[in-house]
């Protein structure tokens, strides 16, 4: 009998004894058993700490106005499983991902002796991979999901990578400094192949990774920038190539920087026949399109609830850069934290921006998630003067900060995925 979709996800995360596994060789083995399907003519990957969702998504919305046939693999999802797969914008279906699924665990059981071992994120990656050779998209964009050298969707050359940030994060998986992860991340770019470095201050391990292997570095503030004015704001580029565009549609001043990464990995990426004219035609249509959420999406009501995926300091320190482009206003924080993350590097980022904490347990919602005892035990070491409230889910954290904010103030829920699908799934009812 065939599996459900919810059936299949189940077993997925049952069937490996590690939720997380390291390295290509498996993945690579049943990608090879199913033929070594090659995803898309030609295929973007996108790494780093903060900014590859929103990369991707500029990304998507650019190459579809160039009317490019576009799949997008991305994780984690928010409200079901079949976000993680999009084809000409739309989510996978059910039917289309369990068949892949099938075809999947048909091949890593194939060889000789036990079935080759295979975790939940390789069977997605792996699933994108199938279903984006089978609708013969033009172009694929791979978003890594750990780190870079050893994720699952790295098996794959890409044409062009984009590194967007490096900042501390999964320490235990990447190492202990920005160089240390930097170097990890660098192992998704190919030597003669464009690397898009989206950040004005990398680490050096990075680029000393990045020449190592022999990658075309790009990067900003060097190779291609961006000089913002009231009217909208200018890319421009070393060879000479600029364009004055409007503003994305994308909320916090941190896009502009992942925009004009993704402006330069399309520059970089052969387009064939698209001229100039056609090419800033796209890009500027893309700005304007583009949508992804519980990126600082605001879910209305009064006051206004802002809903952000940010969970580590970098996130926190975009946060706070929108928090101060903003009129004044109380801020009311709907927070909860996974156990692994530097939960006072984010609190330090926010530090008295919040007016009024409202903690949230997540050790309900994953074995992943915090304790609000504990997350409040790290709010009083690191900010002895905030005031907060503790709750044991997100549901009462989010009810708590409705009944105390008043109007023109402001209700900001962040601190993980868990947190924000929470919120965008007692919208939905």
């Amino acid at each position: 009998m065939s599996r459900t979709l919810a059936e299949w996800l189940t077993y997925q995360e049952r069937v490996n004894v590690h939720s997380i596994e390291l390295g290509l060789d498996r993945v690579r083995e049943v990608w090879q058993r199913m033929g070594a399907p090659a995803p898309a003519k030609q295929v973007i990957t996108v790494g780093g700490t903060n900014g590859k969702g929103s990369t991707v998504a500029l990304l998507e919305a650019m190459l579809t106005a160039a009317g490019l046939r576009v799949g997008a693999f991305t994780s984690p999802h928010l409200l079901e499983y079949n976000e993680r797969v999009r084809i000409d914008g739309a989510n996978a279906n059910d039917a289309a991902l369990v068949a892949s699924f099938e075809r999947i665990e048909a091949a890593r059981s194939a060889g000789p002796g036990d079935a080759v071992p295979l975790t939940y994120f390789e069977f997605g990656a792996l699933a994108a991979i199938d279903l984006f050779a089978r609708a013969g998209v033009d172009v694929a964009l791979l978003e890594v999901g750990l780190g870079g050298r050893l994720d699952a969707v790295n098996i794959i050359d890409a044409d062009v990578a984009i590194i967007v940030t490096v900042d501390l994060d999964h320490v235990d998986w990447l190492g202990p400094d920005r160089d240390s992860i930097g170097r990890e991340k660098a192992g998704i770019a190919r030597a003669g192949r464009p690397v898009i470095v989206g950040e004005l201050d990398p680490p050096a391990g990075l680029l000393e990774a990045l020449a190592a292997c022999g990658a075309r570095i790009e990067r900003a503030g060097i190779d291609f920038g961006v000089e913002r004015h009231e009217d909208g704001w200018r890319w421009r580029h070393r060879d000479g190539s600029a364009m004055e565009l409007p503003d994305p549609a994308l909320a916090a001043p941190v896009q502009y920087a992942n925009a004009a990464a993704a402006i330069a990995a399309l520059h970089a990426l052969d387009l064939g026949t698209l001229a100039p004219s056609a090419f800033f035609a796209a890009v500027s249509a893309g700005l304007h399109e583009v949508r992804v959420s519980a990126r600082l999406q605001s879910i209305g009501g009064e006051p206004p609830v802002i809903v952000d995926v940010g969970h580590n300091p970098q996130a926190a320190r975009a946060l706070a850069e929108w928090l101060d482009a903003q009129p004044p206003a109380r801020v009311h924080a709907v927070y909860g934290a996974l156990a692994d993350k530097d939960v006072a590097g984010v609190i330090g980022a926010l530090g008295t921006r919040i007016d009024h904490w409202h903690l949230a347990g997540l050790d309900r919602a994953t074995p992943r998630g915090m304790a609000v005892a504990a997350l409040a035990a790290i709010l009083q070491r690191t900010l002895p003067q905030a005031t907060y409230d503790e709750h044991v889910d997100v549901a009462a954290a989010l009810a708590a900060a409705r009944a105390a904010a008043q109007p023109g103030e402001r209700i900001l829920a962040f601190g993980s995925f868990f947190v924000a699908s929470a919120v965008l799934a007692e919208r939905l009812g």
